[in-house]
Parts: C-alpha cells; sequence; structure tokens
C-alpha cells in the first residue's frame, strides 16, 4: 500500500478517493482499498476549519507513482509483535488493575504465565453502582470509587490515549482496546479518547481474556503487607473482604495507582525506597461547551462533522511557576473523585460521544518540595491530603464540591452565570482562596487571566471547583533498568509507582515489566 500524508480535507467531504485523485491528478478508478490513517482538525483560521488526514491505498506501479510524486510513500506498519516467549514456572501477583496493571496481566496471560491480578476495589459493574450511589447520597465507599475499582482511576475519565512516547507498542493497545469494545475511531483520530462508557466494557473485556488464558483475577483483595527476608520478597498478605490471606509469589508486580497512600506508607515501612515528586494541584474550570464550540470553531461551531472542541493552553506567573490545563473533557462533567474520608477531590470525565452540554478543564501549578513541610518521601501525600480536607470542610463536610465564580476567585466584577456545574452530590458556594497558599493563588490568578487573552471570555460565566490534587503521584519508587526495586522480586509500576501519566503511558509501562519478567530479567 501507499500512504499519503498531510491531506487538507474539506468538513463536507466524504469521498476520500476523490480526493486522493484530485491531489495526485489521476483517475479516480485507478484509487482502490482507501484507509484512513489519521485525522486531525485544524482550526487555526476560524474561517477555513479543515481535516488534515492520512491515507493508505493500493495503485497500479507502486514504485512509479512514488517517484512521480515526492509526497507518496510506501506504508510502513508498525506493528507490536508479540515477543516468543515461554512461560516458566514463576506465579506472578500484579497489584491494581489499573491500565499499567491491567496490561501487565493481559500480556502475562497471552504467554499463559501463571499470573494473578488482585484489586482491593470491585468489579466494574459492583463499582459503578457504588459511585451511582456516592452520587445520589454522599456515601463514600473508601475502597470503591472512582479511584478504587477494576480498570483503576482512568475508567472513569474521558478515556484519553494520547502520549508523547513514540513506542511501537501503542499500536498494540490502541488495538487491543478496539478489539475489546472501544470505538474503531481510536485508531486513526488525532487525538483519540475512549470515553467512560465505553471503558466499562473494555476493562471487563479484557479481565474476562485474562482468565480465559489461565490468569486469575481476584476483586476486593487489598495488599495489605509484603515480606521481606534478606532484601527479597518472601510473601505477601492480602485482605479478602476482611480475610488475611497469605501468598508466595516469586515476583510482585506493584501497579497500586497515585491514590493508594495506605500502601505507600506500608511499602515505605517495609524498606522500599521512594522519593517525594514534584506534582500539580489546582481548580476545575467549567463552561458551556456551546461557548468552547463558539471560540474555537468560530462560525463552525454547529457543524454535523466537528466533535466538540477542547483547548490545550499553558502560561507562565511572575512568581516563575508554570499554570497549565489538564485533562481537559469537552462534552464531559465534574466529578467527585474522593477516595478517603474527610476529603473532597475533583477530576473531570466524558462519555464517547462527549455530548454533555458543559466542558471542563483543570488549571494547575507544579508544586514541589518547597510546597512541602519537609522532604520526607510522603510529604506530598501530606499536602494532598491536607488540600483535600480544606475542600471537604469548605464544601460543608458532607462531600458537597466547594464552587466558585471565576470572577469572584479573580477579585473582578462579577457578571450573570448561567451555567450549572455538574458535579455530584451537589456544591457549595465558598472562597477557594482558603485553598492554597497566596503564591499558588497568584500563579493560578495570572494564569486564569492570561488564558482570557488567548480564549476571549475564558474568565467569564464559568465556574471553579475544587480541589483537583491528584494530577500524578507525589511518589517515586526506586527502580532499576529491569523495572525491579531495591527489594528483589518487586517490581513498581506505571503512574503510581512515579513512571508514567496517564492510560497510555500506563499501559506502555506495563507492557515492557511484562516483557522483561518473561525474559526473566533480574
Amino acid at each position: 500500500m501507499i500512504r499519503i500524508n498531510n491531506v487538507k480535507v474539506s468538513l463536507d467531504t466524504v469521498d476520500y478517493r476523490q480526493v486522493i485523485s484530485q491531489q495526485l491528478n489521476i483517475s479516480k478508478n485507478k484509487i482502490k482499498d482507501v484507509k484512513l490513517v489519521k485525522q486531525a482538525v485544524d482550526a487555526r483560521r476560524k474561517n477555513k476549519i479543515h481535516f488534515v488526514c492520512s491515507f493508505d491505498f493500493n495503485i497500479d506501479n507502486e514504485e512509479m507513482m512514488i517517484k512521480r510524486y515526492p509526497k507518496l510513500q510506501l506504508t510502513k506498519v508498525k506493528s507490536y509483535h508479540y515477543p516468543v516467549m515461554k512461560a516458566n514456572d514463576e506465579h506472578i501477583v500484579v497489584v491494581g488493575s489499573g491500565p499499567a496493571g491491567l496490561f501487565c496481566a493481559y500480556n502475562l496471560a497471552r504467554a499463559h504465565q501463571r499470573v494473578t491480578l488482585i484489586e482491593r476495589g470491585k468489579e466494574v459493574d459492583k463499582r459503578k453502582e457504588d459511585i451511582d450511589n456516592f452520587f445520589k447520597t454522599g456515601k463514600l465507599l473508601v475502597n470503591s470509587n472512582v479511584q478504587f475499582g477494576e480498570g483503576g482511576a482512568g475508567t472513569f475519565s474521558d478515556g484519553k490515549l494520547t502520549t508523547g512516547v513514540k513506542d511501537k507498542r501503542k499500536q498494540f493497545i490502541l488495538e487491543t482496546f478496539v478489539q475489546h469494545g472501544a470505538n474503531e475511531d481510536i485508531l486513526y483520530m488525532n487525538k483519540p479518547h475512549v470515553g467512560t462508557d465505553y471503558l466499562i466494557n473494555v476493562v471487563k473485556s479484557m479481565r474476562e481474556k485474562i482468565i480465559e488464558n489461565g490468569g486469575e483475577v481476584l476483586f476486593e483483595s487489598q495488599l495489605v503487607d509484603v515480606g521481606i527476608e534478606n532484601n527479597q520478597l518472601v510473601n505477601i498478605q492480602i485482605n479478602q473482604n476482611g480475610k488475611i490471606k497469605t501468598m508466595q509469589p516469586d515476583k510482585l508486580v506493584l501497579a497500586i495507582g497515585h491514590s493508594a497512600r495506605d500502601t505507600y506508607e506500608m511499602l515505605y515501612q517495609r524498606g522500599l525506597k521512594m522519593e517525594a515528586k514534584p506534582f500539580a494541584v489546582g481548580l476545575r474550570i467549567e463552561h458551556l461547551q456551546s461557548f468552547i464550540n463558539e471560540q474555537q470553531y468560530g462560525k463552525y461551531a454547529n457543524h454535523p462533522r466537528l466533535k466538540a472542541a477542547d483547548y490545550k493552553l499553558a502560561v507562565k506567573s511572575s512568581n516563575g511557576r508554570g499554570v497549565y490545563t489538564f485533562c481537559m473533557c469537552p462534552g464531559g462533567r465534574v466529578i467527585n473523585s474522593s477516595s478517603e474520608l474527610g476529603g473532597i477531590v475533583v477530576n473531570g470525565m466524558s462519555n464517547q460521544a462527549r455530548d454533555d452540554i458543559n466542558a471542563n478543564s483543570a488549571i494547575l501549578v507544579t508544586v514541589g518540595i518547597e510546597d512541602f513541610k519537609d522532604d520526607h518521601p510522603l510529604s506530598g501525600v501530606v499536602y494532598q491530603r491536607e488540600l483535600e480536607h480544606k475542600a471537604f470542610e469548605l464544601g460543608g463536610k458532607n462531600y458537597f464540591v466547594p464552587v466558585m465564580k471565576v470572577e469572584e476567585y479573580l477579585g473582578s466584577e462579577v457578571g450573570d452565570t448561567s451555567i450549572e456545574c455538574s458535579v455530584l452530590p451537589g456544591i457549595k458556594q465558598a472562597d477557594l482562596n482558603e485553598l492554597f497558599s497566596d503564591e499558588v493563588n497568584q500563579a493560578l490568578k495570572e494564569g486564569l487571566v492570561l488564558m482570557n487573552q488567548k480564549i476571549s471570555g475564558f474568565t467569564s460565566n464559568a465556574m471553579l471547583l475544587g480541589v483537583e490534587s491528584r494530577s500524578s503521584s507525589p511518589v517515586k519508587f526506586k527502580r532499576d533498568e529491569n523495572y525491579q526495586s531495591n527489594i528483589k522480586g518487586i517490581y513498581p509500576i506505571g503512574e503510581g509507582a512515579g513512571y508514567a501519566g496517564g492510560i497510555m503511558s500506563s499501559a506502555l509501562d506495563g507492557l515492557k515489566c511484562s516483557e522483561l519478567i518473561l525474559k526473566g530479567g533480574e
């Protein structure tokens, strides 16, 4: 096949053969088997928005065509080839069923390696029931919520699959998602996302495949201790519905996620080396999606072939701190992502269609050791907890989320606000200045003003919700080139270990770890 890149396609065009024939000035009939392999929206000129696409197609005399048209090239399909390895006699336990743990266990099971995937939360259908109940009643279950349960925190998010990492395994991850129920458009969209409504079924299907291949999956099973002798793993203890069970795996993969603070503390006590790392905190901003569409698409705002518009902004405040948007969710909602009693955390999510009335995004500022009380490895966790407890108190101590009009936060004149916050179980008006230090507040406020210069009206008719405190892990584990920690037999991976950020990079980390285990890397 031949590939042609960077083809401008009007929003109304659906005949791709015709587009290619016009690009090459050849007969449409000579072009066969056209496949869309990449599509992005070019909205830089609001009066002429179009798609930029890449296509694969078949044509006679490929070599001659390539010589004649420099923009053509032979298609080079970078596919992930599962390593041809034999399973060994080892028993691998993977802790955590987020993207890192799920793909690690999935790949091990494909090799028919003996693997047990344990998850402190519930299977995804029961988990969703608990989350829905929390949104209705404010009754929080600490092991079954937006952070914990089958699929990890990413299941109840936008399901973004973007990453700056270049790796051949990405195609395998995307194809695996599609194989298990994701929409095929993630294979070619420039900014692919699965959507919570699809992710629920995807992770369930992947779990079933692990079991079909001989793996074991245990829910409501929390890692509570690790036995170590002579700097080597000898056993683990898990709490299964109140009963302590001892297991003796040969290797333990820790894909615990960025919110497993009790597990962090236990592992620190047992001697695993870790350090505090910088992360970001801030607020979530919510606009009407129609406003974002108008700002980004202009007269094309309601075009049927354009999906809900997004944005990505980054600025720098006068005190030197960077301020940026994160996890922007078009046509989504803000969700209450709390997982500890007495603490409030918010995040964003979208379904696959991205058709909710509001848009939301985190507005974040990076914080580090200088902002924490000390340089203890878990000092970032303490900092997070303090913010989340303040948010809980500001919200009325009933898991209502504290909110504030952007203009009020900035101290400017307040106009009419027509937006209704989407977060459940409810909201309470509060002074969000009380959450942060003066320096962080200054950075956030200056950042919002600068962002308003990039998207006119960004600070009008918008609400801020707090607190966004878990954009990434506050901890980084020490590990070697074989992914092994300072304790032999223990492998920390994924976002919770400080080595990934988001679904794709976490899944990649899980795959790489599984390969090293299958190769027998020590």
